[in-house]
């Protein structure tokens, strides 16, 4: 078996230590004598399982006491309704910041639930940076329920590395940089992240909740997308995905077993650097994002040459650095280097980049 380096946006790369354990548990998780995948979600060893996974993230995530910690399904776009619907009950207004394809559907999502004020977007340039409003610029915490940010942009390679200047409630969106970085929990009222790009395989959203946020939702919001509901019920009113979380939790682990998220954020620069060394001397091959504003966790490039970009991921595919292949709304290639991708993996494609440009230059 030849295991390739996978730079897919998600679902992505999961640490071959974790797809070990999970192949060793498979037919026997524990002494439970059987696999998670047949166990009742009722079960005391599943509830061991699902505990565990809650432990865990307020351990590496510092989460304060007075947060809620729950996984729920319906990907991070599902968590795009349930915000303004659980939110925006007093003011039924918000501040959305549009710094791509996620944010602009988020928005145009929460725009059938509560008034939206698009405070800023960086559309004009193909969303390769983040824009910086003053203060001035956002609703105050009296006229809105809450101000809305992805704080790392897949698609466009972006993020954010200094928070909004708003006072209202900070709502964002870390599917793809969650537990790649440290984020201070507390700075926020809701965090959500899907987890299939650092997190685990699709199926299961995490999400932390401030608990003063989490009351009566809008007036005919369906039970399963009130946080209430799933909060009072820990994440078990009904059946939730169960190897999922399992999965979610043998990661946090592997996590934990790196030195935590501290740790694994020196690592992730390390890749970057790597990378974005080598675009920014590159004859052939440059960057997309302005420099300040460089996602940690997905790194967009171009020839320049459509033509030139297909062989690339072609050549590339067949060398096997696979998933290259860019957005089509940037083009060119995109590289996506979550927690679980190592720093030979990056290395293995900058050495192929060089080879490629000094052949095709």
């Amino acid at each position: 078996m030849s295991r390739v380096y996978n730079f897919s946006a998600g679902p992505s790369m999961l640490p071959e230590e974790v797809l070990k354990q999970a192949q060793e548990e498979m037919l026997e998780c524990g002494d439970s004598g059987m696999s998670v995948m047949e166990m009742s979600h009722r079960s005391k060893a599943y509830d061991a399982i699902i505990k565990e996974a809650e432990r865990l993230v307020r351990e590496l995530m510092n989460v304060p006491d007075n947060y809620k910690v729950m996984f729920v399904q319906g990907g991070g776009s599902t968590q795009f309704a349930m915000v303004p619907m659980n939110l925006g009950v007093k003011c039924k207004a918000a501040d959305y910041l549009i710094t791509g394809q996620w944010a602009k559907k988020a928005a145009q999502e929460a725009e059938k639930y509560v008034k939206v004020n698009k405070i800023a977007s960086s559309a004009d340039k193909t969303f390769s940076y983040i824009p910086k409003p003053e203060a001035d610029a956002f609703s105050s915490k009296d006229e809105v329920d809450y101000c809305y940010i992805c704080y790392n942009n897949t698609i466009y390679g972006t993020r954010y590395t200094e928070l909004p200047k708003t006072d209202a409630v900070l709502v964002a969106d870390i599917s793809s940089n969650a537990m790649s970085e440290v984020i201070d929990v507390s700075k926020f009222g809701i965090l959500f992240a899907g987890a299939q790009k650092n997190l685990g395989p699709a199926g299961v959203v995490l999400v932390i909740a401030r608990e003063d946020l989490i009351g009566e939702p809008q007036e005919g919001t369906p039970t399963m997308l009130t946080y209430k509901i799933h909060a009072d019920n820990d994440s078990l009113y009904n059946t939730p995905p169960t190897y999922a979380i399992y999965i979610f939790k043998l990661v946090l682990e592997w996590i934990k077993s790196k030195g935590g998220i501290a740790e694994i954020q020196k690592i992730n620069e390390a890749k970057a650097k790597i990378l974005y060394d080598y675009l920014d001397q590159s004859k052939l091959f440059k960057g997309t994002v302005v420099p300040e504003d460089r996602s940690l966790m997905n790194v967009p490039f171009v020839t320049g040459d459509a033509d030139l970009d297909a062989k690339f991921v072609k050549e590339a595919t067949a060398a096997g650095l696979v998933n290259l292949k860019g957005h089509r709304t940037v083009g060119g290639m995109r590289a996506s280097i979550y927690n679980a991708m190592p720093v030979e993996g990056v290395q293995a494609l900058v050495d192929f980049m060089k080879k490629f440009e000094a052949e095709n230059a």
